[in-house]
């Protein structure tokens, strides 16, 4: 077993403990590949790497890989689920299956601890004393369910301060969807009390809040306030009108959640659909996406689908604001009775574990699983569709510009500067047709032209130089991985303009000996003609080719990129003082010469060397420094 491995791989297989853990494993570069967990440290890690034992396809890619191992100890087996579900959100290793973007799943979060709680959409939950549901695939989905929620019970969105003062209402008062506390309407015990049905509503608890809202329909119209009658049975239809699309379950008024999963084994993609039961109804459903090499191993369907719903309950729930008693699952994962013990934990009471065999709630999972099947035979129709739409745009652009093959990567830079100050360069990368984000670069651009004056040429010859002069360093040899990303050669290179630009893009190429190694286009934007080296007639494309369209995406990208940086560079140019061009002086310093001469540059101006120096952090050196440097900005005015 040891004598092929890495030598600090077999040292740190002799010295793991015989105890509960987590266990990381790191790749050459100490990139965490996969992070899981063991009741015995010593015992899983190593038979990872025992030859006798027939392993899955996952491990057969992973141990290859290994060039180092490390661990966590824990007390006890939850506390390893626990910490290995932290290490899977830190670390994000290819080998586990890991909820697709789980980061950036959107909440609804109600400012539950403030006397007149706001309700906004969150990305982050927080200890604070708010209240929050979720998580949601996208926000979209939470505007739309407070557009119908907000007409049966109004809150506040707006940033007032309320204290029932204000000498008149927004908007959404006279739309009768704020109750007005800003101006006095409704106090804060009227007010809460309107959320606290809204958070029972979106809990699924509706019998309840639909009784209290026919309860004061009946109320106001016995006190001849017919108007706020009339108000209240509108709401309660916009109450019904949600209720009588939610499909009712069973008998019992359980709070359950189904979770199915459907998994591609031909292209790896998967997804899990949970569907959301609250007092025995249907209340609202929704999928999620898994990544991870694991999905691209093939194995034994059953046994995939367990470790896939395995995997999301234990991230899913690690974040959801609400577990509930009882989880339907497709298939039994493995270690039931650590899961279970898991999710009690997270709910505060017991959670239990099923696979329905019969009855309405064995529908219920054949109606998640056919969702699941759906959405994920859309979605990879849907990639499908762009991905032949890519490969035609590619060869069609291989034949326009007679390329020696298509150009898999393709980089197009642009210049962003107004009136010559804050002058950029963008860098922005396709691969087969679609954004490579990760490889967008930004350029602050620090040379002028011949005359002194920005010059559009020399700003764009300046980048194309950085960028290929890092691309020719140590550059790897044929055959070898790319050591840097700048290594990376593009298969095209576009810059945004005509021939001027287009010139110094062959001109730095020619210096690094890459002229012939990598075609370059110009793309002018006003006639979208493309120009090319020792051609002086332009190429004019079909209006809707692919090709066209491809090289458009690419070049509003460039243009994107650059002008958003652009952008930030001048905010943070207009914030800047004097004191950010003298050296020795930080955002410290800056703050307390601030502070000393309130705001009044003057004052420091007329201050002597002895007054500078004794200002708190400054020191002679300094202050001599910062002197010299507001000396010869001194004004003499008549």
């Amino acid at each position: 077993m040891k004598s092929s491995l890495p030598e600090l791989v077999r040292q740190k297989l002799d010295e793991l403990p015989m105890a509960t853990g987590c266990y990381l494993m790191h790749d050459q570069e100490g990139k965490v590949l996969y992070v899981g967990k063991a009741s015995v440290l010593r015992q899983r890690v190593r038979s990872y790497f025992t030859k006798s034992q027939a392993h899955d396809p996952k491990v057969e890619l992973l141990v290859p890989a290994v060039c180092d191992i490390s661990w966590w100890i824990t007390r006890n087996e939850l506390e390893a689920l626990t910490l290995e579900n932290s290490l899977i959100k830190k670390h994000l290793p290819p080998y586990n299956v890991r909820l697709k973007d789980d980061k950036s799943f959107p909440y609804l979060k109600i400012n539950w601890q403030d006397p007149f709680p706001r309700i906004e959409v969150v990305r982050t939950l927080r200890q604070d004393g708010a209240r929050y549901f979720g998580p949601y695939t996208s926000a979209r989905n939470i505007y739309r369910m407070l557009e119908g929620i907000r007409r049966i019970f109004p809150y506040l969105d707006c940033d007032r301060t309320i204290t029932g003062q204000d000498p008149r209402p927004c908007l959404y008062y006279d739309l009768k969807m704020c109750g007005g506390p800003c101006i006095g309407a409704q106090d804060a015990g009227e007010y809460r009390q309107t959320l606290r049905q809204m958070m029972r509503f979106l809990r699924g608890d509706t019998a309840p809040v639909l009784q209290i809202l026919e309860t004061r329909m009946h109320q106001a119209a016995a006190n001849l306030d017919f108007e706020r009658a009339a108000l209240i049975r509108d709401r309660i239809r916009a109450a019904r009108n949600i209720v009588e699309q939610q499909r009712f379950i069973g008998a019992a008024p359980l709070d359950e959640d189904c979770v199915a999963a459907a998994r591609d084994p031909e292209t790896g993609n998967a997804v899990v659909q949970i569907l959301f039961v609250r007092q025995g109804r249907l209340i609202g459903r929704d999928h999620f996406w898994l990544t991870g090499k694991e999905l691209e191993a093939r194995s034994r369907t059953e046994t995939r689908r367990s470790s896939l719903i395995g995997a999301f309950l234990q991230q899913y729930y690690a974040e959801a604001t609400f577990v509930p008693p009882k989880v339907l699952v497709q298939v039994m994962p493995d270690g039931q009775a650590l899961l279970e013990e898991y999710l009690s934990s997270r709910r505060g009471r017991r959670v239990r574990l099923a696979v329905p065999l019969r009855g309405a709630k064995r529908k219920l999972m054949e109606l998640a699983l056919d969702n699941a099947e759906e959405t994920l035979r859309v979605q990879q129709t849907t990639w499908q569709i762009d991905a032949r739409k890519q490969t035609a745009a590619l060869a069609e652009l291989q034949e326009a510009l007679d390329l020696p093959r298509p150009p898999v990567r393709m980089e197009c830079y642009d210049i962003s500067t107004l009136q010559g100050t804050s002058t950029v360069g963008a860098m922005a990368v396709f691969a087969q047709g679609a954004p490579r984000k990760s490889a967008y670069r930004k350029f602050r651009i620090q040379g002028r032209g011949s005359q002194g004056q920005p010059d559009d040429y020399a700003s764009m010859r300046e980048m194309l130089e950085r960028r290929f002069r890092r691309a020719t360093e140590t550059h790897p040899a044929p055959g070898q991985k790319a050591k840097s990303p700048w290594h990376i050669l593009p298969d095209l290179l576009i810059v945004d303009g005509g021939p001027g630009q287009l010139t110094q893009a062959v001109e730095v190429l020619r210096a690094h000996n890459l002229l012939h190694v990598i075609p370059a286009i110009g793309l002018a934007k006003r006639e979208e003609a493309i120009f090319r080296p020792g051609d002086s007639r332009p190429l004019h494309l079909p209006p809707h080719s692919q090709a066209l369209y491809l090289l458009q995406r690419i070049r509003d990208e460039a243009h994107r990129f650059g002008v958003t940086y652009h952008r930030s560079l001048r905010s943070r140019a207009m914030t800047r003082t004097l004191l950010d061009d003298v050296v020795g002086i930080g955002p410290a310093r800056r703050k307390q010469l601030l502070a000393w001469c309130e705001g009044d540059l003057d004052r420091l101006r007329q201050a002597d060397l002895g007054e500078l120096s004794r200002i708190p952090g400054m020191n002679r050196k300094v202050a001599q420094a910062l002197q010299d440097a507001l000396g010869t900005r001194i004004t003499i005015r008549s």
